[in-house]
């Protein structure tokens, strides 16, 4: 991939964006748990942080461009179309990152420039 590639990212999240996340919290967190995380994301200021940074906080592992997801996402960026920011969620207990939403997002651009800060919202 080339640092060539201009990372460009929509202002705010997506409703379909929340939707996802309130679907893979619900696996995480019971329904009101979930619910009540998704209503404070919504309320959540935007922030960036650094793509290796928020892999590093996750734990979770680079899937590489053979993934169809992280193919699309990719193609996205190289034709300058504009991504939804990430969804985040703090795990005390775990003491982990909780990437709600952008899973996919967040490789295609580790993939592109591991530096880049990509907005998100966190609780």
């Amino acid at each position: 991939m080339s640092k060539d590639t201009k990372i460009i990212w929509l202002n705010e999240p997506e409703d379909r964006d929340y939707q996802a996340s309130l679907s893979y919290l619900s696996l995480i967190f019971d329904n009101k748990s979930a619910k009540k995380l998704v209503k404070s994301l919504r309320k959540a200021s935007m922030t960036s942080f650094k793509a290796k940074d928020i892999f590093r906080s996750s734990g979770l592992s680079l899937l590489g461009i053979s993934n169809v997801h992280v193919e699309r996402n990719t193609e996205k960026l190289q034709s300058g179309i504009r991504l939804p920011p990430l969804l985040l969620v703090r795990d005390d207990r775990q003491r982990r990152l909780i990437i709600a939403d952008g899973y996919h997002r967040l490789c295609s651009v580790y993939l592109i420039d591991e530096d880049a800060d990509i907005p998100c919202k966190i609780v």
